[in-house]
């Protein structure tokens, strides 16, 4: 009887710890930030108009501009880190930024690492080819090489698997099966095969629209086929534990809704609004 009390015991000293624990970690993430004044953004350099590099080397892009309005919003500066998506997806982040843009997708397999507090942009994927290429519906591409981005919905379209388990979604429909799938770190890579002619390294890349609009606009002898394959939300990415952080990043991105910031910024971008579900 006594070992069992003691073990009662140790077990409401283990319960009151981890409960002084969750409340001292709750808004531990928002202290961090407002206490440093900084926001510290995960982005990346060459994602086109989501956010790169321009000519000075400096970030500039839709999200670039979306997370300094954010900041702004919280009274504080912003500070930008350039990991790879494979890194910001596997969700080890360390602390060392505090949210990640990117228009993620807010699958249910990620929300089990990730709060989504807020969808800002909605997107069209589509497979694109060479424009020398001899496709000319998406069944064409039965057994081809496809590349996608790593880690990304378009690669879990191409291998089948994906689960369209997003707020709205509707089924997916496959509309052919690649040959092979070779993954990229980033769309514009992947497109730099692509552009070397059909069938050299691939025969197709799956992708958004947005970006592939933009490469065809810089240069690249690429086109859409067909017409998309599927349309996702994309979201603002934050870690589980600290709601209130997560609720001062959904209320800048509702107040630039409200006050057009967020369709002015899609225009200047894409020159679409893409904030608004179709």
């Amino acid at each position: 009887m006594s070992r069992l009390m003691t073990v009662a015991a140790a077990a409401s000293v283990a319960v009151a710890i981890a409960a002084t624990t969750s409340a001292t970690n709750a808004g531990s993430l928002l202290d961090k930030v407002l206490e440093s004044a900084t926001l510290t953004v995960a982005v990346g350099t060459d994602w086109g108009p989501v956010s790169h590099l321009n000519e000075q080397h400096e970030l500039e892009g839709y999200d670039v501009d979306i997370a300094k309005d954010i900041a702004k919003s919280l009274g504080v500066e912003v500070k930008f880190l350039t990991p790879g998506w494979d890194i910001i997806t596997a969700g080890k982040w360390e602390g060392r930024w505090d949210i990640a843009m990117g228009q993620m997708t807010p699958t249910a397999a990620r929300a089990q690492k990730f709060d989504f507090p807020a969808i800002y942009f909605y997107e069209q994927v589509f497979a694109v080819v060479q424009n020398d290429s001899k496709a000319t519906k998406l069944a064409d591409l039965d057994g081809k090489t496809v590349g996608v981005t790593a880690n990304t919905t378009y690669e879990a379209y191409a291998n089948h698997v994906l689960t369209a388990d997003w707020k709205g979604s509707t089924p997916v429909t496959y509309q052919f099966r690649p040959g092979a799938v070779k993954t990229y770190a980033s769309t514009n890579v992947a497109f730099d095969d692509l552009r070397l002619g059909d069938g050299v390294r691939l025969n197709a890349v799956i992708t958004d629209g947005t970006s592939a609009n933009n490469a065809i606009s810089a240069g690249y002898p690429i086109k859409l086929l067909g017409d998309p394959l599927y349309a996702a939300p994309g979201a603002i990415a934050v870690l589980h534990g600290d709601k209130g952080f997560s609720g001062k990043i959904a209320a800048a991105i509702q107040k630039m809704k409200e006050d057009g910031t967020l369709s002015k910024l899609s225009l200047k971008w894409y020159g679409v609004d893409y904030t608004t579900e179709k």
